[in-house]
């Protein structure tokens, strides 16, 4: 193992890493210091926090240097930093901050952390650490979430088709009916949940565990509150699957009727970590109208069945431009895709969402369009969408006994 090599690449990593609201980077501003790679691969960094600095930083810079070729694991410790030093030269190792007392005056966020509370049901292992167990355990033994009626996922076979905004939309019209509506942005590599309900600020803590953010009626959790938007997701498996388990077990999701969860696209780790986790109720796809979307449908409407997971139905998205200015419709994309493949594998078909602009300009504004536009085509069409899908899911639990 080159250790140099980890080292360059954890300084690389460290110098995209900017405090909230600020325009320097950790390094350049010489909050990190002591930084030491061992020959496992193991990091450890010793960061100093300014009085304006979100505790949450440190987490935030654990789980980065977690994505770094080769680093086995991270150590992030913290100390109250000095007075702002002027910048060092290029390539300079800053001094390191003043030390202050372990833990004193910090409160952390766990999600993330080296070292942090067990899980519920799970015995004193690190807060991101996946058992043996969880790892090999087969889906149809995964158990309910405590608290949580129904486990939706929303997935795709490839990105790019309005994936999170069905997710967005589901959920925002189940909380529109009185639903409690979580949703958990599972999409690590391209988390824009944040962004699609307008929600900016950082989750908070309470008994160690992560309080969700709550927008439009829908409590919310995404790497996206956690990291800078210019900072590359590049995990492996395990870090996945330690993400997406965190996410689950240690938010206080409280009682919900449903927990949407939007998976990246494909057939990866994310969506095997998931259903190994927690009992899934059932999986919407999510495809546009032409051959390339609908193939990469199927690839994952056949993973879901083979971990025996429902397969909800297809949400064929972007079928037909209706121009504006003549009237007219234009199949940008093509129309039937899903529709058809949907009746060709024997699923219900849950509808087809209109290509226009509501969905952009609410996107835009972080507004899901069911609340923005509800009379806009469609909007009209994801509240359709979302009253079969709710149906699917109660027929399902009912024939499985479940209330």
């Amino acid at each position: 193992m080159d250790v140099q090599s980890i080292r360059d690449r954890v300084e690389t990593a460290l110098r995209r890493l900017k405090p909230a609201g600020g325009d320097a980077d950790l390094v350049t501003l010489g909050l990190i210091a002591d930084v030491t790679v061992g020959e496992s691969g193991s990091v450890s960094v010793l960061l100093g926090l300014r009085p304006s600095d979100d505790p949450s930083l440190a987490e935030t810079v654990r789980l980065v240097l977690s994505g770094v070729d080769g680093v086995s694991g991270v150590e992030v410790r913290t100390a109250a930093a000095s007075p702002p030093p002027a910048a060092p030269p290029e390539g300079a190792v800053p001094a390191a901050p003043k030390s202050r007392e372990p833990g004193k005056g910090r409160r952390s966020l766990p999600i993330m952390e080296a070292q942090g509370p067990a899980a519920a049901g799970a015995a004193s292992r690190s807060a991101g650490q996946v058992s043996r167990e969880e790892a090999s355990r087969h889906p149809s033994e995964a158990e309910p979430l405590a608290g949580v009626r129904h486990v939706v996922a929303v997935s795709s076979g490839k990105g790019g088709v309005g994936k999170s905004t069905v997710s967005t939309n589901l959920a925002a019209a189940w909380a529109k009916k009185g639903y409690r509506v979580g949703l958990l942005d599972a999409d690590i590599y391209g988390p824009d949940i944040p962004t699609m309900f307008g929600a900016t600020e950082r989750p908070r803590i309470q008994d160690d565990l992560v309080v969700p953010v709550e927008a439009h009626g829908v409590k919310l959790m995404s790497l996206g509150f956690l990291v800078d938007d210019e900072t590359p997701a590049i995990w492996r498996g395990p870090i996945i699957m330690g993400i997406v388990r965190q996410f689950l077990h240690q938010v206080v999701w409280g009682e919900l009727d449903y927990l949407v969860v939007d998976l990246p696209p494909g057939t990866g780790d994310a969506q095997l970590s998931l259903v190994q986790l927690v009992k899934v109720d059932g999986a919407v796809m999510v495809s546009t109208p032409q051959d390339v979307s609908v193939t990469g449908v199927l690839k994952g409407i056949k993973m879901f069945e083979s971990v025996d997971v429902p397969v909800l139905g297809i949400v064929e998205n972007m079928r037909g431009f209706v121009c504006p200015d003549c009237g007219s419709t234009h199949d940008l994309f093509g129309s039937g895709g899903g529709e058809g493949l949907a009746a060709s594998l024997g699923l219900p078909f849950l509808g087809a969402v209109p290509l226009g602009l509501a969905v952009r300009q609410e996107g835009d504004r972080g507004v899901p369009t069911v609340i923005g536009r509800p009379d806009a085509p469609e909007g009209q069409a994801l509240e359709a969408i979302a009253e079969t899908v709710e149906a699917r899911v109660e027929a399902a639990a009912g024939s499985a006994g479940v209330s």
